[in-house]
């Protein structure tokens, strides 16, 4: 039953993630990219506030040292850096495709670009992964280069582009966690980079945007979804879902993320892909699947 209520504390994560995608796009049609991602960051990063309090108050304490919490900060503004640009590129690929389905299936690429990544650091890459990442590329090639009547147009739009940028950054954003995770405080970690992210978006919103009090009123149910609902809270359910679900289920769990951007932009936004698109979405989320996976060490093979 524990493990149970933990992988359903995931899924939710997941739908929420997903959905964020739909916020996203309806965002964009009242403010742009850096303006909506500063203030939605900075108001996730305020609503974990009580959550650290509730969690990690007591570890603080014990830390006497504070070298805990030097890293902590050190770490943050790192993956904060690597989360503004990732952020940045995802809501301007949303902003120029007008595809949250297409969006959330491009983002969810990061999930086998990591252990690729990998690979560069000195890492062990299991086959499937390799596996996965050839579904997933090929995927790629069909929602973004195989047109509606099957033939092949060799053009990649420059949303395309932008959101293939945005799963590079997003996975940078992960190998830094990985680089960090036993030196810090998790959520203090997860305040820091949505607080260094939310400030120098908003800041470069406010030098190069139009931000006006009636666009941001129109824009209001999206910016709380993104800052409240898919910061605080689904980060919230994915930190106590993990403390006992089996690692490899709550990976597969949350990579559904890409289905249920495609979900919601389907039934919220009622948009439409093509055969190909579909086929290339499928080809995605199954390397994303097959990526995840973890075999014993008597079955895996590693490259």
């Amino acid at each position: 039953m524990k493990n149970f209520k933990s992988l359903l504390l995931l899924l939710m994560t997941a739908m929420i993630w997903g959905f964020a995608f739909v916020a996203q796009r309806m965002g964009a049609d009242y403010i742009e990219a850096f303006s909506f991602n500063g203030i939605r960051f900075l108001l996730g990063g305020i609503s974990l506030i009580p959550v650290i309090c509730i969690f990690e108050k007591r570890d603080a304490e014990i830390d006497l040292h504070k070298s805990k919490i030097k890293t902590t900060v050190f770490a943050g503004i790192l993956a904060g850096i690597a989360l503004f640009t990732a952020s940045a590129l995802q809501q301007k690929g949303i902003e120029i495709t007008g595809s949250a389905g297409k969006a959330s299936f491009m983002t969810g690429l990061y999930t086998v670009l990591v252990p690729v990544f990998g690979v560069f650091l000195g890492k062990k890459t299991n086959l499937n992964v390799w596996l996965g990442a050839i579904l997933a590329v090929l995927g790629m090639f069909f929602l973004c280069i195989v047109a509606e009547d099957w033939t092949v147009s060799w053009k990649l739009s420059f949303g395309d582009v932008i959101l293939f940028l945005n799963a590079v950054f997003w996975a940078i954003h992960i190998l830094i966690i990985d680089r960090f995770v036993d030196r810090i405080y998790s959520l203090r970690f997860a305040f820091t980079q949505f607080i260094f992210c939310g400030g120098l978006s908003l800041v470069l919103g406010l030098l190069f945007e139009e931000i006006s009090f009636a666009l941001l009123q129109k824009a209001v149910i999206p910016i709380l979804y993104c800052g409240v609902l898919s910061v605080g809270v689904a980060y919230t359910c994915q930190i106590i879902g993990q403390k006992t679900a089996d690692p490899t289920y709550a990976s597969i769990i949350l990579s559904t993320e890409s289905m249920f951007g495609a979900l919601g932009g389907a039934v919220v936004l009622k948009e439409t892909m093509t055969k190909q698109g579909y086929l290339g979405c499928l080809l995605i989320f199954c390397g994303v699947i097959i990526s995840q996976l973890v075999f014993s060490k008597k079955t895996a093979k590693t490259l």
